[in-house]
Parts: C-alpha cells; structure tokens; sequence
C-alpha cells in the first residue's frame, strides 16, 4: 500500500509515516468577515444575520489522523520509544529561526500516491501516547496533525522574504534623519471609506513609493514586520529612501 510522506520544500528531507491516515478531515474557512461602520458593526432589529463583507483569501486545512507502533517496525535497531518515530513531524510545528533572525515555519508537502499533494505548515500536533513500558516508555502513539495549506504563489513569497535581498544592503536606522522619511498607512484592499476590507500588500507599497515592487523587503525590515503578508489596515509603516545613502531607489 503507497504510504504517506512529507517533503520539505527547502531542503528535501523525506519524512514518511508508518502508516497511511486513519481518516483526513479537510475544512475550508472563507474570506468574510462581519461588515462594519465607523461606529462599530452594522446591527439591526430587522437583520436576521450580520451583514457580509468578502474579504478574499480563506484557509483551507487538512486534519490528519496518524497511527504509529513500534511493534509494527520490524527494524532490529527500532527503539521502544514511539516518539523517536513521531518526533521529526512534530517538530513540523516548532518552528526555527533562519540566519537573518526571522523565525519561519517548514514548508512541508503532503504526498499520498498520486491524489494528495499539498503545500502547507504544520500549525499543531497532537499525541496521545500508549502501551507504555514499566519504566514509562510509550510504544503506542495516535498523532492528530492541522496543515494549512499555502498556495505556490506564498511559497515563492516566503522565499523571497529571506533569500531575495541581503540584510546588509538595508539601510541603517542611525543614518537616515525623520526628514528623509515618508510614510504609508496601510489600507484594505478593495477598502471602503472607514478603511474596512482585507490588507493592502506589501509589495504594492514598494512599487507605489519606490516604482519596484521586489522593494517591499526594505520597508518589512526597516519597520520590523514580522508576517510581511499580514499587515493590518490602519497600520503607518515608515518608508526609508531606497539606498542607504539616503536616495531613492
């Protein structure tokens, strides 16, 4: 039988599970979001539901159920403990810190023959551990898993986020003056007048204020933005000129 495993896109790795799933639960969030005025949600005795506003985007999540026994490896070098088994998909979820200090998830691909193959991060494990030896040892574990999907188009963003443009082309803080700064609050895109509506990209700010969209990495690191594909409307980002000598791009 074609068994599961996980690709990381990065580096290669195979991780492969002992087993295939014992049941795969996929959920679709939508991009909505209750609609508001300027003074807070719209509401009405005649409303017999919230008012919609359609934001784009969503999340899509897969919830994988995972059996693993150390009976069922026949290995002689096979420890007793299941969690040697487990441990590599679970560190999935733990996150690391890449060399210019930003931590990131794996991006990891779920490949099950040929129907499953999904790019996503592990957002949570779960594991109930069994069979436990008299010295506590567990030999049994049920490994529940939430993947959330990433479309290919976010998995070349991320990448460009920490390989496009060395940190050391950035701009010093020290040497730019308040003068030499312009900047940007960040509206919804599609917004309506109170500024409601999902986030303006990053890389539309760059191209709006620089004329080059692959620039929205100086403004991410000048303003230490930690998720640059998530900021929030109504947030002021300071634009630094384009080159640390203090022109524009």
């Amino acid at each position: 039988m074609e068994r599961v495993a996980f690709l990381i896109e990065k580096t290669g790795e195979r991780i492969p599970c002992l087993l295939n799933p014992a049941s795969v639960v996929i959920r679709r969030l939508a991009g909505v979001r209750p609609r508001h005025s300027s003074s807070g949600p719209l509401t009405g005795t005649a409303l017999k539901d919230d008012p919609l506003l359609y934001t784009g985007g969503g999340m899509t999540e897969l919830l994988l159920d995972l059996l693993f026994d150390v009976s069922l490896v026949t290995a002689p070098d096979t420890s007793e403990n299941v969690q040697d088994l487990t441990h590599p998909l679970a560190d999935l979820a733990e996150g690391s810190v890449s060399d210019d200090g930003y931590g990131q998830l794996p991006l990891v691909r779920f490949i099950w023959g040929k129907s499953w193959n999904v790019l996503g991060v592990v957002a949570a494990v779960a594991e109930r551990l069994e069979n436990f030896t008299p010295e506590g040892v567990p030999q049994r574990s049920w490994l529940r898993m939430r993947l959330l999907r990433v479309g290919e188009v976010a998995s070349a963003n991320q990448e460009d986020w920490h390989d496009a443009q060395p940190l050391e082309d950035l701009p010093d803080e020290t040497s730019i003056s308040p003068g030499m700064l312009n900047f940007h609050q960040v509206q919804g895109a599609g917004a309506d007048a109170d500024g409601n509506g999902s986030s303006e990209r990053i890389d539309e700010i760059a191209a709006a204020h620089y004329g080059d969209s692959t620039r929205w990495r100086l403004i991410a690191a000048f303003n230490k933005i930690d998720n640059p594909w998530n900021v929030p409307p109504g947030n002021v980002l300071m634009i630094p000129p384009g080159s640390s000598s203090g022109g524009t791009a």
